[in-house]
């Protein structure tokens, strides 16, 4: 993903911070300097690491307060992630609803041929927060026994540090604001833990999608 992108696609994420979108911006190369109000973007990024493998280790909890491994979502199916926080009222929700309305048409059912991890960046959120996202989108994509395959887990910062590092993706806290601006797109993993694809931005197509998760089925 070449640095245009990048930034076109941190400055729409920046909406969760309340910054406005303005095409200097948007249109920075990254060859130009960053103005005072920009220099922020120079921390937001996700970048592609196809093939690195997930620290599986990694403690989290889930939407039910459970203390899990990342570890445990893995081993048998293919597993698409994405990198969120659930207070978020601008691009988050954006990308979750995105999320459903490519995996409505393809015909493998969370649950059973692929597993979802949405996991927040904000250490402070709570399972209880985590439950509510994860009622209201198992209740919108609408197929029986989601909810056994869709995990939306909160973690300490060092954890969410550590798998944040793994896959690239790069993102800033404002502590006035007590937000975070950040990069949108998911990624699907091997049954294995590696990378497998990068679908960035928040529209997915069905097609590409379905296609990703066969890959990363067959390793």
């Amino acid at each position: 993903m070449n640095r245009r992108l990048i930034v076109a696609t941190a400055f729409v994420a920046a909406g969760c911070l309340g910054h406005a979108l303005s095409a200097p911006a948007v249109a920075h190369t990254g060859n130009e300097p960053y103005t005072k109000d920009e220099a922020f973007l120079k921390e937001i990024a996700f970048d592609q690491k196809l093939g690195a493998q997930l620290p599986l280790d990694l403690p989290f909890t889930d939407d039910t307060g459970k203390a899990v491994r990342l570890g445990e979502y893995f081993g048998q199916k293919p597993v698409l992630m994405l990198i969120t926080y659930f207070n978020c009222t601008m691009l988050c929700p954006l990308l979750l609803d995105g999320l459903v309305r490519a995996l409505r048409p393809i015909s493998f059912d969370i649950g059973k041929q692929f597993t979802v991890l949405t996991v927040s960046i904000n250490p402070r959120e709570t399972p209880a927060i985590a439950a509510s996202r994860k009622e209201l989108y198992v209740q919108r994509y609408g197929r029986p026994g989601a909810d056994r395959g869709w995990h939306f887990l909160t973690g300490k910062a060092d954890a969410v540090a550590a798998l944040t590092q793994a896959i690239g993706f790069r993102f800033v806290y404002d502590k006035k604001k007590d937000e975070y601006a950040h990069a949108s797109g998911i990624v699907i993993f091997t049954p294995e833990g590696k990378a497998a694809r990068y679908l960035y931005g928040v529209e997915f197509s069905p097609r590409d999608t379905r296609l990703a998760l066969i890959e990363a089925a067959s390793g």
